[in-house]
C-alpha cells in the first residue's frame, strides 16, 4: 500500500487579510510561513498556501454529478466520518452559505460518500467529503 503524503496545493486570494480570517480564524488552519504576497496553511496536514492574486472575469464552470452543480475547480480534503460530520455541524452552526449542503452523493451505490461545498471569500470553491468504506474512494 502507497503510504499518503499531504498535498501542496497553491491557490490565487484577492486579500491576504481575508484569507487569513477565513482560513486561520474561521476553519481553524494554523497558519505557517507568510510574506506580503502568500500565506501558507495547515489544513487537516495539507500545505495549501493562498497567493495574492488580482482578480480575474468571472469565468465560473460548473459540472453536474448526482443531479448537483459541481463547482470547477475545486479542492479539499477526504476526512474520516466523525470528523466531517463535526466540521459540517460546525460550519451550519456559523452560518456558512453552501454551495452543495452537506449531504450523501451516490447513497446505496458505489462511491457512496458524504460531501459539502462552500467558497473562500475569493470565491474558491472547497469541497470536503468522507467514505464510511474507504475502499470506495477509487471504486468503479
Amino acid at each position: 500500500m502507497t503510504k499518503v503524503m499531504p498535498f501542496h496545493i497553491a491557490f490565487p486570494v484577492d486579500d491576504l487579510a481575508a484569507a487569513r480570517q477565513f482560513y486561520g480564524e474561521f476553519l481553524g488552519c494554523p497558519e505557517g510561513r507568510s510574506s506580503d504576497e502568500w500565506i501558507d496553511f495547515d489544513l487537516f496536514g495539507h500545505q495549501i498556501v493562498a497567493h495574492l492574486a488580482p482578480k480575474k472575469a468571472d469565468d465560473k464552470h460548473h459540472n453536474p454529478v448526482d443531479g448537483h452543480a459541481v463547482p470547477v475547480p475545486h479542492f479539499g480534503v477526504v476526512l474520516d466520518w466523525d470528523t466531517f460530520e463535526t466540521f459540517a455541524d460546525r460550519l451550519k452552526a456559523a452560518g456558512v452559505k453552501f454551495v452543495i449542503e452537506p449531504y450523501i452523493r451516490f447513497k446505496g451505490l458505489v462511491g457512496e460518500q458524504a460531501t459539502m461545498f462552500f467558497l473562500d471569500p475569493a470565491g474558491n470553491a472547497l469541497e470536503f467529503k468522507s467514505f464510511r468504506d474507504m475502499s470506495q474512494l477509487f471504486a468503479k
